[in-house]
């Protein structure tokens, strides 16, 4: 993998794809052509020529040209995929339903469409429809058994302890960070970084390999430096891959030890209560008591816990005491250890840490 790993290539994508090892990268991240079959020219009111998506790579001949062309790159992304690898796709309404056709018939799984909302959008200058304020990105796994990669906590600690919706609102490429060569845009479809940060921060991990088939002025491969993973990309036009080269030799990768993420709950190890009862690190008799000793229960040998008439899980009886649905036992009951309070839960954090399981 050393002549794909933290590389871009210069040359036709498909040629490219076909030399890739099966099952080598992780996650994909791919921003085709759209196929947007603009007809004329477009002007702004005061006769300006507006500079929309009008480059000889987003022209082909027909509809069955551009399906083929999206078979062809699709299948080769779902080889090289590895078993539980990702792949995500973006475009408009002129193609993105045709992607997501694709993506079914070739057995990806589909796992959401998200809403890019752009708050500084182009306007319709004409007025002769609804203002095109967003584009639309797919989510799918290599198939429907992977156990594709999703940092459910990173992405709720991003949005300030909510989950992540699959509509999302960031700027278009704007700024300093458009690349520019004598005051005119370099690509005509350059996407934020934000919006690279918040899908590899998903959907991928530390050390994980990356790919771009259409790289562009190399925003993949640019976030993927920074946030540790390894990346690959792959670009037809000297033009955009010389600046794409330019920005990645620039940009430097973030320390890593800022680079830890959140653990995902579903990937910890489930510890029942009654194991910390059969290792006798609680034993039968055992009195557990609530934050404010105001309620005790007693363990009982098959680690079920007693309290007055009440009797079940740690949750169960939380629970009822409580007078609530349900209640986290762990973070509840309490017991006395060598004279002091103490969390069951921190018994089984250190069980899980010591690494007797």
């Amino acid at each position: 993998m050393s002549e794909f790993s933290n590389r871009i290539l210069n040359g036709d994508s498909l040629e490219i794809l076909k030399k890739i090892p099966d099952k080598s990268f992780d996650l994909v991240f791919a921003d085709p052509p759209y196929n947007m079959q603009i007809g004329e020219t477009l002007k702004r009111p005061d006769d300006s020529k507006v500079k929309g998506v009008d480059d000889k790579w987003d022209k082909f001949k027909s509809f069955k040209h551009y399906d083929d062309f999206c078979k062809s790159w699709l299948s080769e992304c779902k080889r090289i995929l590895k078993d539980n690898g990702s792949i995500w796709v973006i475009g408009s309404y002129h193609n993105i339903f045709r992607l997501g056709y694709h993506l079914q018939n070739l057995n990806y799984w589909l796992l959401n469409d998200v809403i890019w909302r752009k708050n500084n959008p182009m306007p319709n200058f004409r007025g002769t429809r609804f203002t095109n304020a967003h584009e639309t990105l797919i989510w799918a796994s290599k198939n429907k058994k992977s156990k594709y990669t999703f940092n459910y906590q990173s992405l709720k600690c991003l949005n300030d302890d909510l989950q992540m919706r699959s509509d999302w609102i960031f700027p278009i490429c704007s700024g300093k960070e458009r690349l520019k060569k004598d005051g005119k845009k370099i690509h005509s479809t350059q996407k934020p970084e934000a919006l690279l940060h918040r899908i590899i921060l998903a959907t991928s991990n530390k050390n994980d390999y990356i790919l771009d088939p259409f790289l562009g002025t190399g925003t993949t491969a640019v976030v993927a430096k920074k946030l540790g993973r390894k990346y690959c990309g792959i670009e037809k036009d000297k033009k955009y891959f010389k600046a794409a080269n330019d920005r990645i030799n620039r940009t430097k990768v973030i320390q890593e030890n800022y680079l830890d993420t959140l653990e995902n709950n579903k990937s910890k190890p489930r510890i029942p209560f009654g194991s910390l009862v059969e290792l006798g690190i609680l034993k039968p008799g055992t009195v557990l008591f609530d934050p404010k000793k105001k309620f005790n229960a007693k363990v009982m040998v098959d680690g079920s816990i007693k309290h007055k008439e009440s009797e079940g899980s740690i949750h169960k009886v939380a629970a009822k005491i409580m007078g609530t649905e349900s209640c986290n036992g762990w973070t509840y009951w309490h017991c006395n250890i060598g004279g002091s309070t103490v969390l069951i839960d921190s018994l089984r954090q250190k069980f899980i840490s010591q690494k007797r399981i």
